[in-house]
């Protein structure tokens, strides 16, 4: 089992509704698409660096992510962040705490909603 959160660089949407549409289009366009990988956005590729600074992506010592390298699950501007749940709860809230510091969108797809 496993807890998903897209981080996304961009404006952040007004409300979860937005924020919800926003994913959506984002996942269809770059994670979704069976076209040729687009290269993750360096705003994201950052991001992802300074993630698995703290949680380590090695298939062998990683107890966070459930799908490794993280920077696989990056397309463009978004990144699609699947945690093992027994870890979730910390690694996504220091996962939203970086976005904000990143100047990127955390969102909850599961929960449907921004995180703060």
């Amino acid at each position: 089992m496993s807890f998903d959160l897209a981080v996304w660089d961009g404006d952040r949407p007004l409300d979860n509704r937005q924020a919800g549409s926003t994913y959506d289009e984002l996942y269809e366009r770059y994670l979704e698409s069976d076209d040729v990988a687009v290269p993750a956005a360096p705003r994201i590729t950052a991001y992802v660096e300074a993630l698995v600074a703290r949680y380590p992506d090695d298939v062998d010592r990683s107890v966070v992510w459930a799908s490794t390298p993280v920077i696989d699950e990056a397309s463009g501007p978004v990144v699609y962040l699947l945690m093992s749940y027994d870890k979730a709860e910390e690694a996504s809230e220091y996962a939203a705490e970086l976005a904000r510091e990143h100047g990127l969108v955390c969102f909850d797809p599961q929960g449907e909603c921004l995180r703060p």
